[in-house]
């Protein structure tokens, strides 16, 4: 194909070969004022100046016709893949580039769109603008979406040269129902009611059967299901107690619907971190000593903990004097502490307490009593404890993991973990906290213990137990066979993890899911599970992970640390996953809580009403049939009934850039001449 223009390269610059038009004008006007005859001979004289000045040429080109592109968009996201969704794209797309490569220098580009970002739903115009950047608009014909028009970024603005259409997928009865959770707070105190907000939506043409009520299981940590009727359409709320701290996976699944078109919106997920409400802690002190500062410096500084502290500063046994009646301005409520309201604290701590008579031993049994029941009991021991007066000769001495055998060593030695302490969350990782080379401070006191049962964390001289723990029915007792942590306080000889050690011990005495001997648990970060297996043992089993499909999957799990096992997997879904290992269970929340592919379902071209009417395109349901292709002049409607319109662009590329002068300069003052002649011998007539 060729072009043909005439270009123009004055030989002066535009302004001046505008100052002389003028002039020429004002000169033809003169003389069309005085009445001469060749004016207009003067004027074309002129006008040959002129054009030799604007230096006139015939600029031709040699061009290569370039084809017309057509841009379809294949949404391939979820919400696109229900109910026969999936072919009907695939159905359209073929009668597309059919209808296309039909169509007389057209080429069809096609461009898919998926949901790789879960958690970003249908970025159907993000992926139309990343390829009309790829296209000329000089050349783009149209383009085609392909989609059940839910697109979660519709208001992005798209600036498109020729018409936009819709070939909508979907079916005119379809409908859904989805559960939505509107209220769920982030955290819950252990053993009180949270209130949760759910609510149950239809959406689409719901059939006449499908009632005012649907039924609700819910669970917490995938332990056993509950069920409640809820009203449809309507929010409800609903109370929900959690019994542990740390982050628990309640899970929300409404009982499926006949005929609808997913069950992937009928559940909810939502990860709640129970935490609990302020803690009341019991210490007992015997006679004033350097570690009971310690102790209550620690408990007071936590904000969280209330703390009532029980100590005996004038013995029975001291003969100063004083009436009985006068040591106090009140009576101390030991009955009240130690039976009537003993249940309602959570840690009852003995340092360096013996019996002297005050407590009767009907209120060390109750003691004991509340421990096998599930409290938590933390006793410090000290010279007293090796004696005859020792709380383990009273009936809490039941509840002791180890006998003390009346010797109290009295030499210098530094603390240090056993094997088995290595393993456990309490003391694992605290020999990396010494503050010198020679590792802790040292202690000056020992009382000497039998193990009867338990587990030994840390030892001291000649590897005697110091620290252990145990388990007691329902409760868990911990012992401390020395009152000199109060050195590490103080930074005797560098000091120790002395604040560290005491916090661990409380938290696993409250049981805190951080810090259990034995646990499976699981994060997820996007697509990827991180599994972490924490065992006493030195070797674990494989962790079976069941998907929310119920595919399951073995994993092999790697110890990192000692009594620490891990392992990492790409969850090929979102959804809840199931995980076991022996005996032990956990869940873990993989995506979104409510993924919002699934937010809405039904098939609807108003998201895109904006950009379609913009460019004069169209919107056909593939449900009513596939429309023929039409070229249509650019400017004029593109859609119609049953059929879409492309705009050819004539675009080409120029191959060759020939130039000629219109006419010589020397032809051009022969032209003005010859006309400035005639004018003058008209003129003398």
């Amino acid at each position: 194909m060729n072009g043909t223009e005439i270009t123009f390269a004055p030989l002066v610059s535009w302004p001046v070969l505008g100052a002389v038009a003028a002039v020429a004008g004002l000169m033809v006007a003169l003389a069309l004022w005085r009445g001469l005859r060749g004016w207009w001979l003067r004027g074309l004289a002129a006008l040959a100046l002129l054009a030799a000045l604007a230096n006139p040429a015939l600029q031709t080109e040699l061009r290569d016709t370039l084809s017309d592109i057509a841009l379809v968009v294949v949404d391939e996201t979820a919400s696109n893949r229900l109910s026969g969704r999936a072919e009907q794209t695939d159905a359209a797309r073929a009668h597309l580039e059919r209808e296309l490569a039909a169509l007389p220098g057209m080429e069809t580009r096609v461009v898919t769109v998926d949901d790789a970002a879960r958690d970003q739903g249908s970025l159907i115009a993000g992926a139309l603008a990343e390829a009309l950047a790829e296209i000329p608009r000089d050349r783009l014909a149209g383009s085609f979406l392909l989609s059940d028009g839910l697109a979660h970024d519709a208001d992005t603005t798209l600036d498109l040269p020729s018409p936009l259409h819709l070939l909508q997928t979907g079916q005119p009865d379809d409908w859904d129902r989805r559960l939505i959770v509107t209220n769920a707070p982030a955290f819950a105190i252990v053993g009180e009611a949270v209130t949760l907000t759910l609510r149950v939506e239809d959406q689409g043409a719901v059939p006449s059967g499908a009632g005012g009520t649907a039924r609700l299981f819910y669970s917490v940590d995938g332990g056993p299901q509950q069920s409640a009727m809820v009203p449809i359409g309507q929010d409800m709320e609903i109370d929900i107690t959690l019994d542990r701290g740390g982050m628990n996976v309640l899970q929300f699944e409404l009982e499926d619907a006949p005929n609808e078109l997913t069950d992937r919106n009928n559940a909810a997920i939502v990860q709640m971190n129970g935490v609990r409400d302020r803690l009341r802690v019991l210490l007992v002190s015997g006679e004033p000593n350097a570690g009971q500062r310690t102790w209550r410096n620690l408990l007071k500084s936590d904000p969280a903990v209330d703390l009532v502290h029980f100590t005996i500063l004038r013995p029975p046994d001291r003969h100063d004097g004083v009436p009985v009646n006068e040591l106090s301005l009140i009576a101390f409520p030991t009955r009240e502490l130690f039976i009537e309201k003993i249940d309602e604290f959570d840690l009852i701590i003995f340092d360096r307490y013996k019996r002297r008579g005050i407590l009767p031993s009907a209120y060390f049994a109750n003691i004991a009593r509340y421990v096998q029941d599930g409290g938590a009991l933390l006793v410090v021991g000290g010279p007293e404890f090796a004696g005859a007066d020792s709380i383990w000769r009273s009936p809490l001495g039941e509840v002791f993991p180890a006998s003390p055998t009346a010797r109290v060593l009295d030499e210098g030695f530094r603390p240090a973990v056993t094997e088995l302490g290595q393993r456990h969350p309490v003391t694992a990782g605290l020999e990396a906290l010494a503050h010198s080379a020679e590792g802790w401070g040292r202690w000056f006191r020992q009382i000497e213990v039998v193990p009867d049962r338990g587990q030994i964390l840390m030892d001291g001289i000649d590897g005697r137990p110091l620290l252990m723990l145990d388990r007691v029915e329902e409760g868990r007792m911990a012992l401390i066979a020395s009152d000199q942590t109060w050195l590490w306080d103080r930074g005797f000889e560098g000091g120790g993890p002395q604040l560290e050690l005491l916090r661990r011990l409380a938290h696993w005495m409250m049981g805190e899911p951080e810090l259990q001997e034995e646990t499976l648990t699981a994060t997820a970060e996007g697509q990827r599970l991180t599994i972490t297996r924490r065992s006493l043992q030195d070797t674990v089993g494989e962790v079976i992970v069941t998907a929310p499909d119920g595919t399951e999957t073995a994993l092999d799990v790697t110890e990192n640390a000692p009594g620490e096992y891990t392992a990492e997997w790409d969850a090929p879904e979102i959804g809840l996953y199931r995980l076991r290992e022996g005996d032990m269970s956990s869940v873990v929340a993989v995506g979104p809580q409510a993924p919002r592919e699934y937010e809405s379902t039904i098939a609807t071209g108003s998201r895109l009403n904006g950009p379609i009417e913009a460019t004069r395109g169209g919107s056909i349901a593939i449900s009513e049939g596939l429309p023929d292709l039409r070229q249509v002049r650019e400017g004029r409607a593109a859609a119609g009934r049953g059929w879409l319109g492309v705009t050819p662009r004539n675009a080409y590329v120029t191959t060759e850039l020939t130039t000629a002068a219109l006419l010589p300069g020397w032809a051009w003052l022969i032209l003005a001449a010859g006309l400035a002649l005639g004018a003058w011998l008209r003129e003398g007539r």
